[in-house]
């Protein structure tokens, strides 16, 4: 089985069913796959379909629905900081949640499912392109 944290970017991909949305669509599909979503991630795709006049809950419940939702504790949150000030060293445009959602695939020993172009040469991306 595979562990699979899907980014924001990758879950707005499969909501508008753009042809990089299928290929996620194909993974939310396949049986082999454990699909996860970080909590900061919800709240990046809530906002983001709500500034796009699409319907945020329509977004939600399919996130909740077709994955298992991470979330952060009080070590964690320290753990992102330094992941992230050491991202930052290499990638200059790593985010915040980018980080929480690499953070968290790497605590489950998984992958991170995105097109984000700042995950390119990191390891634990299945980057979409």
């Amino acid at each position: 089985m595979t562990e699979i944290v899907i980014d924001s970017w990758a879950w707005i991909e499969y909501l508008d069913g753009s042809e990089l949305g299928s290929r996620v669509r194909d993974m939310v599909l396949d049986q082999r796959n454990k699909l996860y979503t970080h909590v900061v991630s919800i709240v990046e795709i809530v906002s983001k379909e709500k500034r796009r006049k699409k319907d945020p809950e329509t977004a939600w419940k399919a996130v909740t629905n077709l994955s298992s939702i991470l979330r952060i504790n009080e070590l964690d949150s320290k753990e992102v900081g330094l992941l992230h000030a050491e991202m930052k060293t290499t990638y200059k445009n790593f985010g915040l949640a980018d980080s929480f959602v690499l953070h968290a695939a790497r605590k489950i020993h998984g992958r991170v499912l995105t097109g984000d172009p700042d995950f390119r040469g990191i390891t634990e991306a299945i980057l979409l392109h």
